[in-house]
C-alpha cells in the first residue's frame, strides 16, 4: 500500500534526524564539560568560560524536546528546470547532520511559511504538503495534500489512493491546511495543560504569528479561534527572529489569573523558549499579598481612569504645611519653625520636578537651613554661642527626633501601600482626594475599616493597579544601591572591556561581581522591569487602570493584545478596543486583525450559545465553526429536591462519554464549594483547581467558577444554573445583565465535544 510505503519513508528519515539530534546534544554536552574543567589563568579566561558555558547550557535547553515529535510536516516544491525538487521537513527546531547539512527546518524559519500558508488558490510554489503524525520515535500516520501546477493540473502518483476523511468537518466554505491532522489534534482528549499547535497552524493564524515586531497588534477572536495559542506562538516566533534584541529586553506574557498561567506554562518551553516571564497584572505589582475581594461597584470604580487624578489629589493632601508653629530643641536652645515658612516651602516643593519621595530631601534641607539661619542669628552673632558653621547646624537640626517627626508630618516618606492604607481608612481623606471628582456615594464606596497593621490589610486585585499608580508618583523609598568597591574590580585590571561585544562585557562584569562583595541589589518596590515585547491575553477583562500598569512595563511600544469583547466578564472591563488603545497610547498606528474561524468549539455548541452572545453584544458575530461534534447540547431541568441527583447523573454521563478526557462543572462562584461537596458525596473525584494541594486542571473532573473560566477548554462541560450566572453584576440578584450573559457565553463555549445544562430555576430566554 502507498500509505505504508510513505510511513516507512518518513520513519527512515525520522531515524536519521534523531541520530543527528543526538549528535548535536553530544556536542553541546562536550562544550559544557570542557568549559567546566577549563583552567582559569586570568580575566580573559573567566570571560570566555562564562560565555561558552552559557551558550552550551542554552543549546542543551533548546534541544531538550522530551516526547514531543521532532518534526510534523514536509513540503515539496514544484520541480524546477533542472528536474530537481526542493524538499523540507518542518519541525519544532532546526536539525543538521554532522556535516551541517540541514535535515529539519525550524517552524519559525521563513522557508516554513509555505507549510502554513499554501492553499488551493495560492500554492506558493508547492506541489505537495505532508502532515506526519509521530508518537515517541515512531511514525504513525501520513496525510498528503497535493497542489495544482501552473497549468492547473493536479498530478498524483499513479498508485496514490486519496481518502481524505471529512468526518467531523463542515462541508464547504473553508480551506484548511491538513484537515485530517487538524481533526486528530482537536479530537485528542484534553490533558489539563495547553499544548502547542505548530503542527496544525492555519493560514490566518500563521499570518498573525509572523506579523512584524514593531507596534501594537490587536487580535479579536471568538471562542475556539486559537487566539491564546496564536499569541504564544507569536512570542516564540519573535524570540526566534529577534533573539539578540528580545533576549536582552525580555518578553512578558500576561494572563487573567494564576490558574490560566498554569494552563499555558508549558507551551513556550515546548517550543524551545524558556526565558519568557509569565504573570498576572497583580503579579507585576511586587510586595503585595492579594487576599481581599471588592464588590462589583467598588471594583468598577477602582478601575476607572478618574483614579489617576484621585491618587494624585490624595498624595497632594499628604504634602501639607503646619497649621501651628513647632518648637524644636537644638542643643541648649529652642528654635521655632513657623507655620508660614512651611507653607512657602511646601508650595515650592510641589512645583519642583521629580517624585514625592525624591523631593522630600529638598524639603528637609530647606526647613533645616531655615532653622539653622534663625539659630545663627539669635545665638551665634550675639556671642551667646561659640561660632558653628551654619551647614553644621543644619545637620545637627536634621538629626533631632523632633525635626524628623515634624518633617514626616509635612512631607512624609511613603510607600504606595501606606498611602492607600491611610486613604481608604479615613472618610475625610477620601473626600479630600475625591473633591470635584467623585460623588458622595462613590466616596462612601471606597471607605473600608483600617486595620492597625499594614500587614493585615486584605488588598484586592483592583488595589494593585492603584498602588502601582501611587508608586510612580511617590518614587522609590531610600534603599541601598549596589556598589562594587574600587579595589574589588582588580580582577579586570588590564582587560579592555570596550574591545568586547556587549554580552561578553556583561559576562566579565558578572565574574567581577562574583568576587566582589556588594550591597543589596534588590529593586525598590517602586522600581519595575520593562520588556521589549508584551503579550496580553484575555485583554477584554482588564480595567483602564490595569492597562496603565501594562503601559508602564512597555519598553519599546511592541505589544500583542488578544481577546474577545464578547467574553468581557469583569465589572471594570474596558468595554471596547477603542478604550484599550486609548489607554495604551500606541507610539505608532496599531494593527487590528480578527480571527473568524473556530477550530475548537463545535458547530452544535456555537449555534446553541449564539443567542446568548447576541443578547449581550448585538454588534458581535460569533466565529464560524469548522467541525461538528455529532452531539447536541443537553438541557436538563429539574426541581430543587432532585437537583443533586440530576447533577450527579449528568456529570457521570459526561465523564463516561469523554474518558480519558477532562470534564468541567461550571457554576457561579458562590456555589463552587457546594457543588464539590455534592459530587464528592456521590463518589465522584471532583476538585476545585484553585486549591494549592489539588492536581489543578490536570484532574479528570473540576468545578470552576464561571467568572474564572476564560481561556480554558475541556472535552465536556456541565453548566449549572445558568439563570444565576446571567444575573451576575446585578446588585439585587434578580435581573439579567449583559455582563452576566457574556459570562454564560464563556461558560458554554469551553467544551471541544459535549455540553450539558442543569437547571432547577427558570432558564434565561436565550436558552429556550
Amino acid at each position: 500500500m502507498a500509505h505504508e510505503r510513505e510511513i516507512a519513508e518518513e520513519q527512515k528519515f525520522l531515524d536519521l534526524a534523531l541520530d543527528a539530534l543526538d549528535h548535536m546534544r553530544s556536542e553541546a554536552r562536550s562544550l559544557r564539560d570542557s568549559a567546566a574543567v577549563a583552567n582559569m589563568r586570568g580575566a580573559g579566561d573567566l570571560v570566555e568560560r562564562d560565555v561558552v558555558m552559557g551558550t552550551a547550557l542554552h543549546r542543551l535547553d533548546q534541544l531538550a524536546i522530551g516526547d514531543q515529535p521532532l518534526f510534523f510536516g514536509r513540503i515539496d516544491y514544484v520541480e524546477n528546470e533542472l528536474r530537481h525538487v526542493d524538499t523540507y521537513h518542518v519541525g519544532r527546531l532546526a536539525v543538521s547532520d554532522d556535516e551541517l547539512n540541514p535535515l529539519v527546518v525550524d517552524w519559525r524559519a521563513p522557508v516554513a511559511e509555505a507549510f502554513y500558508r499554501a492553499t488551493g488558490v495560492e500554492s506558493l510554489g508547492l506541489s505537495r504538503r505532508r502532515h506526519v503524525a509521530i508518537r515517541g520515535h515512531a511514525v504513525s500516520g501520513v496525510e498528503d495534500e497535493y497542489f495544482a501546477d501552473a497549468n492547473g493540473d493536479l498530478l498524483l502518483p499513479d498508485d496514490e489512493v486519496r481518502s481524505a476523511t471529512e468526518e467531523g468537518l463542515i462541508e464547504g466554505g473553508l480551506a484548511l491546511g491538513g484537515p485530517g491532522a487538524l481533526l486528530a489534534a482537536l479530537g485528542r482528549a484534553r490533558t489539563g495543560r495547553m499544548g502547542d499547535i505548530i503542527a496544525t497552524i492555519q493560514g490566518e493564524q500563521d499570518q498573525i504569528i509572523r506579523t512584524p515586531l514593531p507596534g501594537v497588534l490587536l487580535v479579536q477572536g471568538g471562542p475556539g479561534t486559537g487566539k491564546t495559542a496564536v499569541a504564544l506562538h507569536r512570542a516564540a516566533y519573535l524570540l526566534f527572529t529577534h533573539r539578540a534584541t528580545l533576549e536582552r529586553q525580555g518578553v512578558l506574557v500576561v494572563g487573567p489569573n494564576p490558574l490560566f498561567l498554569n494552563y499555558i506554562e508549558n507551551v513556550l518551553p515546548s517550543l524551545g523558549e524558556s526565558g519568557v516571564t509569565l504573570s498576572t497584572i497583580s503579579g507585576l505589582v511586587t510586595n503585595l499579598d492579594v487576599r481581599g475581594r471588592d464588590v462589583d461597584e467598588v471594583d468598577r470604580l477602582k478601575g476607572d481612569l478618574r483614579m489617576v487624578q484621585f491618587i494624585a489629589q490624595a498624595l497632594r493632601t499628604r504634602q501639607r504645611p503646619l497649621r501651628e508653629d513647632v518648637r524644636i530643641p537644638v542643643g541648649r536652645a529652642i528654635v521655632v519653625l513657623k507655620a508660614r515658612y512651611t507653607k512657602e516651602i511646601v508650595d515650592r516643593a510641589r512645583r519642583r520636578p521629580g517624585n514625592h519621595n525624591q523631593r522630600r530631601s529638598a524639603v528637609g534641607r530647606e526647613l533645616a537651613n531655615r532653622l539653622a539661619s534663625e539659630y545663627h542669628e539669635r545665638f551665634v552673632r550675639d556671642g551667646s554661642d561659640e561660632g558653628t558653621a551654619q551647614s553644621e547646624l543644619a545637620d545637627l537640626i536634621r538629626a533631632t527626633p523632633e525635626f524628623k517627626a515634624t518633617l514626616q508630618r509635612i512631607w512624609p516618606r511613603l510607600s504606595g501601600q501606606e498611602l492607600l492604607h491611610d486613604l481608604f481608612g479615613a472618610p475625610a481623606l477620601i473626600r479630600a482626594a475625591g473633591h470635584n471628582l467623585l460623588s458622595e456615594q462613590e466616596c462612601a464606596l471606597l471607605y473600608r475599616a483600617r486595620p492597625e497593621s499594614l500587614d493585615d490589610t486584605a488588598w484586592t486585585k483592583a488595589d494593585t493597579a492603584l498602588i502601582d499608580e501611587a508608586r510612580v508618583l511617590l518614587g522609590p523609598r531610600k534603599r541601598p544601591r549596589p556598589v562594587v568597591k574600587a579595589n574589588d574590580t582588580s580582577i579586570l585590571d588590564g582587560v579592555d572591556l570596550d574591545a568586547y561585544q556587549g554580552n561578553v562585557r556583561a559576562a566579565a562584569l558578572r565574574e567581577a561581581a562574583r568576587f566582589a562583595p556588594s550591597q543589596s541589589t534588590a529593586l525598590d518596590e517602586a522600581e519595575f522591569v520593562t520588556y521589549g515585547h508584551i503579550v496580553v491575553d484575555e485583554a477584554q477583562d482588564l480595567s483602564p487602570m490595569e492597562l496603565r500598569v501594562l503601559r508602564r512595563r512597555d519598553l519599546t511600544g511592541s505589544m500583542t493584545i488578544v481577546g474577545d469583547m464578547g467574553q468581557a466578564t469583569t465589572a471594570s472591563s474596558s468595554a471596547s478596543w477603542d478604550t484599550v488603545l486609548e489607554v495604551l497610547q500606541p507610539r505608532r498606528a496599531p494593527t487590528r486583525v480578527d480571527l473568524t474561524v473556530s477550530y475548537r468549539t463545535p458547530e452544535e455548541v456555537l449555534d446553541f450559545a449564539a443567542p446568548t452572545l447576541f443578547a449581550a453584544s448585538p454588534d458581535l458575530e460569533p466565529p464560524r465553526p469548522v467541525r461538528r461534534a455529532g452531539t447536541q447540547p443537553i438541557v436538563e431541568r429539574t426541581s430543587q429536591q432532585e437537583f443533586s441527583s440530576t447533577l450527579v447523573a449528568a456529570t457521570r454521563r459526561e465523564c463516561a462519554a469523554v474518558t480519558p478526557g477532562r470534564v468541567a462543572v461550571i457554576v457561579s462562584a458562590a456555589r463552587v464549594e457546594e457543588l464539590v461537596s455534592i459530587l464528592r458525596s456521590a463518589g465522584l473525584d471532583a476538585i476545585d483547581p484553585r486549591e494549592h494541594e489539588s492536581r489543578g486542571l490536570s484532574a479528570d473532573l473540576v468545578v470552576l467558577a464561571a467568572e474564572g473560566a476564560n481561556g480554558l477548554e475541556f472535552d465536556a462541560v456541565v453548566v449549572v444554573e445558568p439563570g444565576e450566572i446571567v444575573r451576575r453584576g446585578d446588585a439585587t440578584g434578580s435581573v439579567l445583565t449583559p455582563r452576566g450573559l457574556r459570562t454564560l457565553y464563556v461558560a458554554m463555549t469551553r467544551p471541544t465535544r459535549r455540553l450539558s445544562i442543569v437547571a432547577s430555576e427558570p432558564l434565561p430566554a436565550t436558552l429556550l
